[in-house]
C-alpha cells in the first residue's frame, strides 16, 4: 500500500509538496508551482495556514521503511 511522507530528496521547506509530487509520481517543480498559482488566486494567508498544517499531518519517512512499498 502507497502512503504519502515528506520527502528527503525533494524538500524546500519541509518536504511536504515534495513528498506530494512523489505520491502522485509527478515533478515536484510543477506540484510546487501549482501550489503557489493556487496560494495567489485562492488567497495567501489560506495556503500557508494548509501548508503548515500539512506538516503536522504528512509524516516524515522513517528509516527502516523503503520508497517504493
Amino acid at each position: 500500500m502507497k502512503h504519502l511522507y515528506r520527502s528527503k530528496e525533494n524538500k524546500v521547506l519541509f518536504g511536504i509538496l515534495g513528498g506530494i509530487g512523489e505520491y502522485y509520481d509527478i515533478d515536484p517543480a510543477l506540484v510546487r508551482l501549482a501550489f503557489v498559482f493556487l496560494t495567489l488566486f485562492a488567497g495567501v494567508f489560506p495556503g500557508i495556514i494548509a501548508y503548515f498544517i500539512g506538516i503536522f499531518i504528512v509524516p516524515k519517512r522513517r528509516h527502516e521503511e523503503k520508497k517504493d512499498a
